[in-house]
């Protein structure tokens, strides 16, 4: 019997081989397939078991990769247009407290926490505008000393004011062009074409003795903006102080973030950024002159690519898996701008990461951020973590030793920055910071400085110490202002946050 079975199975085993034969004889023309270029009737991925028929996807399978590819592209674009959404969360801030082409915001008694920034100092003179050119080429007249520039609405660089700019510092006129103007230009001023109608324009004013009053004035007495038609008799500039106002400038994390690229995208012309970008922002449907209006489907698989974006920014911020941005050996302290350039190249090419990572917790797009400039500019070192590698945390206590001779021409701060927002960490304390300019500010009599953070300030510390609070992850920039060789050289470095018991 179990020969009579095993010679009916084989029989019908031979049967289906002739007919399969049969029906599907060997073309004359055959060869030899690599199978790397074919695709199995079956493939497990990780969104699923991909069907085929010799090749082509079955009806389930088209489904998945369309519902993978639209989610693909929502996460790139919210990687990748950061810079965009940045700028246009800054506008809408900025227009809220008023500010337009001949009104400016000014941070008369400093920028304290209750206004949302990404990462701003507490110790220097905020002055922000926004130039809008759709009605023509905009005149901006500077004071002196001033660390000034204006970014287009992609945040992409136009041109330094003030000591980095073409006046030295010095102060003068400054003509800003829009996109496509093709009219007379007048002498006597610097003159800067924009690809965008929309452009932010970013001013630091330096304390006198820790006393901004001087640079207010300044900025007040000197600062003009007007179209050039008006040039012969200019408008009253105004000013708008912001000290203390709550306002938010940060873009958002979930799906309004593409509903502000949309916004973006309306406002510009096409030709302010390349076709690439045009048509990945077209594939989830960003496309000037058409509105964004995602059905049910689509919505759905953009709120969870923002929630996915988010958390990979987030990582790259507070996670960076390259090892390049870490300043010194067996230390937590990461390079503010990795690379030397403000265009984010390395080797020829753009380093996302490094742009995601810069444009999720800071504002500001200009080459004398990248440059070394020995005594002159600034530069920032930035940490995330305790000596341990930890992230920091609020409900604890740290001390952290700023060792002799700090590197500085003029001075050095620590400001304290909220996780969640990457703005100024909201305490007890009007301004989550300290530094050399604090005039109690206790020095070792080696020249060392020792520095607490935590809840409460610890017994005879109190004058070197900035609050956290329980509960909340932070995160601190160190800023060298006229940062000297040993800086760059790195002869000098900063100690690491220890955790106190």
């Amino acid at each position: 019997m179990r020969n009579l079975t095993c010679a009916v199975a084989l029989s019908a085993t031979l049967a289906c081989a002739f007919a399969a034969n049969a029906a599907s004889p060997k073309p004359k023309m055959a060869t030899d397939i690599p199978p790397e270029i074919t695709t199995p009737d079956k493939v497990e991925t990780r969104i699923g078991t991909l069907k085929f028929f010799d090749g082509m996807p079955d009806k389930e399978t088209v489904a998945k990769t369309y519902d993978n590819l639209d989610f693909l592209r929502g996460v790139e674009v919210f990687l990748n247009s950061m810079p965009g959404a940045s700028l246009y969360a800054m506008r809408e801030g900025l227009r809220g407290v008023g500010v337009d082409n001949q009104t400016v915001a000014v941070f008369e008694t400093l920028a304290d926490s209750k206004s949302l920034f990404l990462t701003p100092n507490t110790e220097t003179v905020y002055l922000f505008g926004w130039i809008d050119l759709k009605d023509g080429p905009i005149v901006v007249e500077t004071p002196p000393n001033i660390l000034a520039f204006v970014d287009d609405f992609w945040f992409r660089h136009v041109t330094d004011m003030g000591n980095a700019g073409p006046d030295k510092g010095k102060g003068g006129k400054f003509l800003f062009l829009p996109p496509g103007y093709a009219g007379p230009v007048p002498e006597g001023y610097f003159v800067a074409r924009s690809t965008t109608f929309g452009n932010w324009l970013f001013a630091r004013g330096f304390l006198v003795n820790g006393d901004p009053k001087p640079a207010v004035e300044s900025f007040k007495k000197s600062w003009r903006q007007y179209p050039l038609p008006k040039a012969a008799n200019p408008p009253e500039t105004k000013f708008v102080n912001v000290s203390g106002k709550a306002f938010n400038t940060i873009h958002a994390n979930n799906f309004r973030y593409y509903e502000e690229i949309a916004h973006l995208v309306q406002e510009e012309p096409k030709e302010a950024i390349d076709p690439e970008t045009l048509g990945l922002l077209a594939a989830i449907g960003i496309e000037k002159g058409k509105p964004f209006a995602p059905d049910a489907r689509m919505k759905a698989i953009l709120t969870d690519a923002a929630a996915v974006g988010n958390a990979t920014a987030r990582s790259i911020l507070f996670a960076n898996r390259d090892k390049d941005f870490y300043l010194y050996p067996n230390s937590y302290w990461e390079t503010g701008f990795l690379g030397g350039s403000h265009e984010f190249l390395k080797n020829g090419a753009r380093y996302l990461d490094a742009r995601t990572r810069f444009m999720y917790y800071a504002t500001g797009i200009t080459p004398a951020m990248a440059a070394k400039m020995v005594g002159a500019g600034s530069q920032y070192a930035v940490t995330f973590r305790d000596s341990k590698g930890d992230y920091l945390d609020g409900g604890k206590n740290y001390s952290l030793r700023i060792p002799p001779n700090p590197p500085v021409k003029n001075f050095w701060s620590l400001v304290l920055y909220d996780g969640q927002t990457r703005s100024e960490l909201q305490t007890d304390m009007q301004f989550p910071s300290i530094g050399s300019q604090k005039q109690d500010l206790k020095v070792n009599a080696d020249g060392s400085v020792d520095l607490y953070f935590g809840p409460k300030a610890p017994a005879g510390k109190a004058s070197n110490w900035v609050q956290t609070m329980p509960d909340k992850s932070w995160s601190t920039i160190l800023r060298l202002y006229g940062p000297l060789d040993p800086w760059f050289d790195k002869t000098w470095k900063p100690g690491d946050l220890e955790l106190v018991n």
